[in-house]
């Protein structure tokens, strides 16, 4: 056995099938079992929590009604349903199942898996830097909202500040108001003038001063993960029982408030008239294919990590189907949220609901919703509790995704800190910056990391394998459905889920040199695959056959011993 490891410490390229009479396939053995030196879930809920918080993010709020109406309301329920079942929900099993079954993190599990893949690993980390250094930004403005909140009057109701311009238009409580295209709410120009300052950037190449509050609210989330996370799941654990749970309890107050609103019917009708027509342009069925990708989250390396810290024999399987569940509910229910106040809108401007629906992305939270929040009853208390969703909403996918680095590069280099300094540079008037990195840092590199994954899971390391991996936990080997979804449905679901739409934020186009930036950025992620692959083949003495067969020998004595 000391020979065997021994060579496979030089050899191990890729871990293939055992000997045919090694009884694999009749008796499978753990890899691993559960040892007192690594931390646990303190209960089922905390892991429950936790993962329902990462994938039920700010996405779900902004993103899914946008693309629901854009693509025939009611309709689009059907390719986003298709795509969850033969698509999303597979891959957010495979990874919860392969978390749970080696008990490590997205870089050291590819020993198990396929090493001359472990540059999968890599890149989901660096992925991951880049989703937290974009993503606690937009926290931090929630937080600047939050703040600025706790007033008698709403600072974004008037147009009485010292940012609003001569364009600025109330229309709310007055007649005979008219909007035209260089109309601008007074929410609008509190969001672009006051917080984001972008009015005083002439884009991405000169982006402006640091704004010293900004700065301020990004420490004071800083200081609410890092408490979070140095105990790792036990005390994180603990404070998704309040960062997962409060939003369902806005958002229940805030559909009920939006039901009463004026014209709330519109906006309902406006979201779920179904158009069938749309159901034959192929756009929609990739918008569905990211939209759910994107929402449930596998590939971020968070689903491996938090999964390794739940017990050998947990039912992953049940575990996947509940969350994927909550999740899909969550962002259906957040459209009648969103368009409920869409409706009230349209009706105080006395034009269609389209007119006003056009926002997306962060203005649709930033701006659209605050607007119409100013014009309510209790104006003061719908924006801290909405503000307060915000925030919590954004801390559970940061824990999520800080937790896959420390997870990943603990165990792999033993290092634990970050160093945050960073992220000040996003308050610089960062827009610009935030944006780019959104679509290039994350888009197209992840879906073809997951791409990547799927491939060396259910083909390198083998399906017949994982599934028996999947057995030894949960008693009962995984349905044909699931073997045909992960083997080649779920990896073309990933390839349609590939789109990329013309860069653009507010009236600036991006020029085309931030473009070619913007590639380096996506490429800097994903070009650690196929050097590391590079090294492996270069590095590893002897031939592929001898190596082949070291692999065989060693992994079949991981599963007797």
């Amino acid at each position: 056995m000391p020979h065997q490891e021994q060579v496979l410490a030089h050899g191990n390229l890729c871990a293939q099938g055992p000997p045919k009479n090694a009884g694999y396939n009749s008796n499978p053995v753990p890899v691993m079992t559960q040892t007192e030196s690594r931390d646990k879930w303190g209960k089922k809920m905390d892991f429950l929590l936790s993962v329902i918080g990462f994938a039920v993010d700010l996405g779900n709020v902004w993103r899914f009604p946008y693309i629901c109406y854009q693509n025939g309301g009611g309709a689009f329920l059907i390719p986003y349903v298709l795509m969850a079942v033969f698509g999303g929900v597979p891959l957010f099993y495979m990874e919860l199942a392969l978390g749970q079954f080696h008990r490590t993190g997205a870089i050291s599990i590819w020993k198990h898996i396929c090493p001359m893949f472990k540059g999968i690993g890599f890149a989901i980390c660096i992925i991951a830097l880049y989703v937290s250094f974009y993503y606690n930004t937009i926290i931090a403005w929630a937080l600047f909202y939050f703040y600025s909140s706790f007033s008698s009057t709403l600072p974004w109701t008037s147009c009485d500040n010292e940012w609003n311009t001569e364009n600025c238009t109330n229309y709310f409580g007055k007649d005979n108001v008219t909007w035209t295209n260089y109309s601008r709410s007074p929410a609008e120009e509190f969001y672009t003038r006051n917080v984001l300052v972008v009015h005083e950037s002439s884009g991405l190449g000169d982006v402006g001063y640091i704004r010293w509050q900004l700065m301020l609210c990004l420490f004071l989330i800083f200081t609410i993960v890092y408490f979070s996370l140095w105990k790792g799941v036990k005390t994180s654990g603990k404070v998704v029982w309040v960062t997962a749970t409060l939003p369902y309890v806005v958002l229940l107050i805030l559909m009920i408030r939006g039901a009463t609103l004026p014209g709330a019917w519109k906006g309902v009708v406006f979201y779920l008239n179904p158009k069938w027509e749309k159901l034959k342009e192929t756009s929609v069925w990739v918008d569905a294919a990211a939209q759910i990708f994107f929402s449930l989250g596998p590939g971020f390396g968070v689903l491996l990590a938090l999964s390794s810290y739940n017990p050998f024999n947990n039912n992953c399987y049940r575990d996947a189907i509940v969350t994927s569940l909550v999740n899909c509910l969550t962002s259906f229910i957040s459209g009648f949220v969103i368009f409920t106040v869409l409706g009230y809108m349209a009706e105080q401007r006395n034009v269609n609901v389209e007119d006003v629906a056009r926002d997306k992305g962060p203005s649709l939270l930033f701006i659209t919703y605050p607007e119409a929040i100013a014009n309510m009853v209790g104006s003061t208390f719908f924006a801290i509790i909405f503000f307060a969703m915000m925030i919590t909403l954004g801390l559970d996918s940061t824990f999520g995704g800080l937790e896959a680095i420390i997870t990943a590069v603990h165990k792999e280099e033993k290092i634990c800190g970050f160093n945050y300094f960073l992220f000040i540079f996003f308050c610089k008037g960062g827009a610009y910056v935030v944006k780019l990195l959104e679509e290039f840092g994350v888009g197209s590199s992840i879906i073809a990391i997951v791409f990547l994954e799927a491939t060396a899971v259910s083909w390198f390391y083998g399906i017949n394998r994982f599934s028996n991996d999947i057995k030894s936990m949960l008693g009962y080997t995984p349905g044909l459905f699931w073997r045909v979804c992960w083997v080649a449905i779920s990896p073309a679901f990933l390839a349609v889920s590939l789109n990329k739409d013309p860069l653009s934020l507010f009236d600036y186009k991006y020029p085309d040199w931030s473009m070619t930036v913007g590639y380096i950025i996506g490429a800097s992620s994903f070009m650690w695959i196929p050097i590391y692959m590079v090294y492996k083949l270069v590095w590893t003495p002897g031939s592929l056959k001898q190596v082949r067969h070291a692999c065989d020998v060693l992994v079949d004595l991981r599963r007797t011993f």
